[in-house]
């Protein structure tokens, strides 16, 4: 499935502004609501999750058409990057271990400021190594 580009950037920056609110409520519950949008977006689309509903209903309406259409399979991976750290933090805020709980969370704002801002996602670098590492040895992803 191909994807407007400028979807995930938009959800880069909604997910940004609720990541430093977590860090500055320290809102353990507020980061879960966040880890539920990931998981939407991980498991079932992105044009599925919350943002990328936004994205498409009140933003896309209002853009010129995308140059080009970008593969959905590298955003998809990075939203379940975003979930594994969301759900750390979480479990973290839950058993009182602040520190990994900020450690988590702050990951996962630095990651989402550098696709909001940068246009650059980490989880997508990371699929695109793993794709490649996995078509070296012959393994099917």
């Amino acid at each position: 499935m191909l994807i407007d580009p400028r979807g995930p950037r938009f959800a880069a920056a909604l997910t940004s502004a609720v990541l430093a609110a977590v860090l500055i409520t320290g809102s353990g519950i507020l980061l879960a609501v966040q880890a539920a949008v990931f998981a939407t977006g991980a498991l079932a689309g992105l044009q599925r999750s919350p943002y990328g509903l936004l994205f498409r209903v009140l933003v896309r309406p209002r853009l010129a058409p995308p140059r080009e259409l970008e593969d959905a399979r590298p955003p998809r991976f990075a939203q379940a990057v975003g979930l594994a750290f969301a759900l750390a933090g979480t479990l973290a805020s839950l058993a009182g271990a602040d520190g990994l709980f900020l450690a988590a969370t702050g990951l996962a704002l630095a990651a989402a400021f550098l696709n909001a801002v940068f246009g650059y996602c980490l989880g997508c670098e990371a699929y695109l190594l793993l794709r490649r590492g996995t078509d070296r040895v012959g393994v099917r992803a």
